[in-house]
């Protein structure tokens, strides 16, 4: 039975597929797969351990942890195990709703025998938030469900919930069952086509969903998937937009893989009428207010980013380098004030720069150099910091090939190292104690198959707070990662837990728990803290232990309950096993006001009237107190006091053409670009850009003081595309009227050639000198580009990737349900 032990992996789904940014949603999937024990327990072996070393805040039943007394006795009551009596391999959780305690669980057991494969699905239902659980597999007929597909729950609180099951002896018919009631009951509806991924919900109307069929047709209900309307043809990626709009990219010759050559389409009336957003498309994806897209320049071996802010009406060329066949964008964040986007270096490298945007996601500077993005798996640290504004953590490589961990607080306008913990040793000979630095590890790591668990975590509503995984050392450490938390938004940390650990955030920040991460060993105990990792307690849960899979915690960090998730063996079979444990009987006493305490985010001295502005204004919070044992409540809200701030340098970020000098906020001109004139083309004009070299952070509300002049004059100077078209097309459009327009196009085309000839070699190539900015002009030799207006800067070409592709080298094959 040993060789059929595996190890346990926990993923983490977003299920709202209406963008592709990184926030975490209101619905959370868990999915959980017993097939990977043995390889993670070879991994531990092989890793370099690190020394012993004491944690002092993490001694149980210590001094500094009296706050809590005799808590084994009440857990013991609040402690609810749960045993799945089914063969079952892996187990799928979603929760439905918002503090309505309801969570479906999904178990399967699949056998491939042949060319055949069978299996069994069973569905459970909990109401308490995984106390108890109860078999209503008879609501889906006890049909297989096709766990790849997993649990499609309707955004917000809809209540809705899809589950995609075979239909035996059909591989042309698939067979949903659909709920609109928490999955209290089901109602099943057979499908004329099969569905090659997740059904997906317009996030502003649940009624709504969109499904890609295997035959690349794109399918449409209008009333939770009773009626389907087949919508368009060949069909390669498609996507949500604001207000119900959908954009996505079709294939004239019906080969999605033949990228660059692809149309992006978009309607905005449910697939009554489509319009042609452009062509030539290599990807495009959505975020926030923007919709990019990824376009082959002239030369067909170069892309540029395109961004429009009208859902595709009009488009204006990112202010970014052009990029060749072996590199990639990718967007790391995007609000509806910026955009953080990576632009690849050539070559295999494995690091590129992070530039960010204007409030038009059409201007950007260089904000951070030497970004680590791993070009074979796509893989990057960038973390958004939700816990506090305005927050960002990545990962650097030096020029000696090092990693090193860097923040910013202010959006992007300055990075750092991060600051050493006073706790804890340094993997590094001793000659080299100087070097020794401060790294957390999140994606990169895990690609790395170095011993993390899980990724940085943060809540919005647990303010300042960040746990994760870190290490101490030099360039050539591997150290076993232990667990830091950060109170004040990654400024500080401290060491909390040795050793890697699973953990959650409950109660709003105002309780931690954590599981320790033995992949090979059985466990039975569970750490929590009530003063935000300070101090930990342990309880045993169960007497008889269980190989562990995951936390599951309801999203949002306001619950009590967390489950801990894994299954027991004996000689014969396994089972899954889920142990609920409720913490509020513990933290039974409410807050009051004496529990909380000002805090002044971005500040050392509270008493400093000019210290704490970040992005133009200063936050005060009300925070628990670290002695406090009480219970913010599903009730609780943030309080905090904003004020403004005067303008400060701070407040700007260096407008193309500019940098900013180490330690000085000042930015200076680039020196091979003093006395150029900068130009660049937006919304098919010429312009001209006089600047000072700052622009105001996005987002940034600081009022008075400094103010750089920052000036755009319109040269009337048409600037014409060749490369994006747009035309309304609609679904009753005949032979004769595309015959028209044809010629129509044709004859446009004519009459604007010399014109492009014109244009190109006079004022793209002569007396006009076009500089992008100083970034553009650093990267054209690398990219094999003469010269920089080479690069063709009066096209409006439309070049981005699928915002959660990370990558639009990847856009087409996933994006992490996300995300």
């Amino acid at each position: 039975m040993k060789a059929l032990r595996c190890c346990a992996v926990v993923a983490l789904l977003n299920l709202v597929s209406g963008s592709d940014f990184s926030e975490r949603s209101s619905v959370a999937h868990l999915s959980l797969a017993k097939d990977l024990k043995l390889r993670d327990a070879r991994r531990k072996r092989s890793m370099p351990t690190s020394p012993e070393f004491s944690v002092g805040t993490a001694d149980p039943g210590g001094d500094s942890c009296g706050a809590l007394r005799e808590y084994d006795a009440t857990l013991n009551s609040s402690t609810h195990p749960y045993v799945f009596r089914d063969l079952s391999g892996s187990v799928s959780l979603a929760w439905v709703g918002d503090g309505t305690g309801v969570i479906l669980a999904l178990t399967t057991y699949q056998v491939p025998i042949f060319m055949l494969r069978f299996g069994q699905s069973k569905l459970y239902r909990s109401t308490n938030y995984g106390k108890f659980f109860d078999d209503v597999t008879n609501l889906i007929n006890n049909t297989f469900i096709r766990s790849e597909f997993g649990i499609a729950v309707g955004p917000e609180n809809s209540g809705k919930v899809i589950l995609t099951a075979d239909v035996p002896g059909s591989q042309d018919i698939s067979r949903i069952f659909l709920s609109r009631d928490f999955g209290n009951s089901f109602t099943s509806n057979n499908l004329s086509f099969e569905p090659v991924t997740q059904i997906s919900y317009n996030p502003s109307d649940s009624e709504a969903l969109l499904a890609v069929s295997s035959t690349h047709d794109l399918w449409l209900s209008e009333d939770f998937g009773k009626n389907w309307r087949n919508i368009h043809h060949s069909v390669c990626l498609v996507k949500w937009g604001r207000n119900g709009a959908i954009f996505f990219t079709t294939s004239l010759n019906r080969s999605c893989s033949d990228r660059g050559m692809l149309e992006l389409r978009g309607t905005t009336d449910y697939g009554k009428t489509f319009k042609t957003l452009g062509t030539k498309i290599y990807s495009f994806g959505v975020g926030g207010r923007f919709l990019f897209a990824s376009v082959m320049a002239d030369s067909d071996t170069l892309r540029v980013i395109h961004v429009s802010l009208d859902q595709g009406d009009t488009w204006n060329i990112a202010q970014l380098p052009a990029v060749g066949h072996e590199q990639f964008y990718s967007i790391l964040a995007a609000s509806d004030d910026m955009v953080f986007m990576h632009v690849d270096e050539p070559g295999d490298s494995g690091f590129g720069t992070i530039y960010v945007s204007d409030d038009r996601g059409v201007v950007y500077s260089t904000s951070l150099e030497r970004h680590l993005y791993s070009t074979t798996g796509g893989d990057t640290d960038f973390t958004n910091i939700t816990s506090l504004r305005g927050v960002f953590m990545t990962t650097v490589l030096a020029e000696d090939g090092s990693l090193q961990t860097v923040v910013t607080f202010d959006q992007g306008g300055e990075w750092r190292p991060l600051q050493k913990p006073a706790e804890g040793g340094c993997d590094a000979p001793l000659q080299s104690q100087e070097q020794c630095t401060f790294h957390i590890h999140a994606s990169y790591s895990i690609s790395a198959k170095l011993n993390v668990p899980m990724l940085p975590l943060t809540e919005p509503n647990a303010v300042g707070l960040i746990l994760a995984h870190g290490s101490m050392g030099d360039a050539l450490s591997v150290m076993e990662p232990d667990v830091y938390v950060s109170d004040d938004g990654g400024y500080s940390w401290q060491l909390a837990l040795k050793g890697p650990h699973h953990y959650a955030i409950l109660d709003s920040g105002g309780l931690l728990v954590a599981v320790e991460h033995t992949p090979s060993q059985t466990i039975q105990q569970i750490k929590f803290s009530t003063d935000e990792g300070q101090c930990w307690h342990v309880y045993n849960f169960t007497k008889e232990p269980i190989y562990f899979s995951g936390l599951a915690s309801e999203p949002g960090a306001r619950s009590m309950n967390v489950s801990l998730w894994g299954y027991r063996e004996n000689l014969f079979s396994q089972f899954w096993v889920s142990i609920t444990i409720d913490f509020k009987e513990l933290l039974s006493r409410d807050c009051v006001d004496d529990d909380y305490v000002e805090w002044l985010a971005h500040s050392d001295d509270i008493s400093d009237p000019n210290d704490g502005c970040m992005l133009g204004y200063k936050e005060k919070f009300l925070r628990l107190r670290k002695d406090s044992v009480c219970l913010n409540g599903r009730d609780y809200m943030i309080n905090k006091q904003p004020s403004p701030c005067q303008c400060t340098l701070d407040d700007f970020l260096c407008d193309f053409g500019y940098y900013r000098v180490e330690n000085s906020s000042e930015c200076v001109e680039q020196p091979d670009l003093q006395g150029k004139v900068l130009e660049f083309c937006l919304q098919g004009k010429m312009e001209q850009l006089q600047t000072k070299g700052y622009r105001k952070i996005p987002g940034d509300k600081c009022e008075g003081g400094a103010a750089p002049e920052r000036s755009v004059i319109d040269l009337s100077s048409r600037c014409v595309s060749n490369i994006l078209v747009t035309e309304k097309q609609t679904n009753t459009s005949t032979s004769s009227t595309a015959l028209i327009i044809l010629v129509v196009i044709c004859t446009l085309l004519i009459s604007v050639a010399a014109g492009v000839l014109f244009i190109k070699r006079y004022v793209c190539g002569g007396r006009f000198l076009v500089h992008r900015y100083s970034v553009l002009q650093q990267h054209a030799d690398a990219n094999g580009i003469e010269t920089a207006d080479a690069l063709d800067t009066c096209a409006v070409s439309s070049n981005r990737r699928q915002y959660h592709d990370d990558s639009d080298e990847v856009l087409t094959h996933k994006h992490k349900a996300h995300n």
